[in-house]
């Protein structure tokens, strides 16, 4: 049974009501660490072992020539000390509009614990050694579904599952199969290099807590300095 308030027509659709947030926690600029990677290590951990559906689960945003924005969910698969890694087809609109204008916002939202992390930044591509060794990790199936898919083209009904069983005959493989299929050159990794990071806290009466890092003007990404702040929510 839905907990929220909804008038609706045919026409139309409106949200008159939404639970309320209400977390115990406090963030300030005084509390979260110096540095905004060591903080989402922080709130990923917690988000994770408190059960969070998904925690991995983020909204990638792009922006093509056109200027205008497409977002989609993708799943954040390492942070390390640069930013955040996530892999696709390099062919697909996401990996186009990010070739066309190299900046991207990620935005995770664990809804179980009241909490969003968004992030802006630069992107780079990973190194093809990076690549091939997550690739290669992956289970068959998903490794044979990246060649099988010419992701964001417009296919007919049965021509995935037609590609998919080429494949399968082309390597001598099938779902069980304990093999390292190579890594296709249209396949892998994009690190988003943040420049801001926001940290959210849900309260009561849309007071919200929230804690923004912008990295300083000069900074280095290889060591970079944070100007933390307040924002208004």
């Amino acid at each position: 049974m839905s907990l929220l308030d909804i008038a609706e027509t045919k026409d139309t659709i409106q949200v008159r009501s939404h639970l309320q947030y209400n977390t115990p926690e406090h963030i300030s600029p005084h509390n979260v660490h110096p540095s905004p990677l060591e903080q989402f290590h922080i709130w990923f951990n917690e988000a994770r072992d408190t059960g969070v559906c998904e925690p991995e689960s983020m909204s990638l945003s792009t922006v093509g020539p056109s200027g205008i924005p497409s977002s989609r969910m993708v799943l954040f698969k390492q942070l390390d000390k640069r930013g955040f890694v996530f892999y696709t087809n390099y062919t697909s609109r996401k990996s186009k509009e990010l070739d066309q204008n190299p900046n991207a916002a990620l935005l995770f939202f664990w809804r179980e614990i009241s909490r969003q992390v968004r992030i802006v930044g630069k992107v780079e591509k990973l190194s093809s050694e990076e690549s091939k060794e997550y690739f290669q990790s992956r289970p068959i199936g998903s490794q044979l579904g990246a060649l099988a898919s010419k992701q964001s083209t417009v296919i007919g009904e049965n021509d995935l599952q037609e590609r998919l069983e080429k494949l399968r005959k082309l390597y001598g493989v099938d779902e069980s199969t304990e093999r390292k299929i190579p890594l296709p050159d249209f396949w892998g990794g994009w690190r988003v290099i943040p420049s801001e990071m926001e940290f959210w806290l849900g309260k009561p009466s849309r007071l919200h807590d929230r804690i923004r890092y912008l990295r300083d003007e000069g900074s280095s990404e290889e060591e970079p300095h944070w100007t933390i702040e307040r924002l208004s929510p």
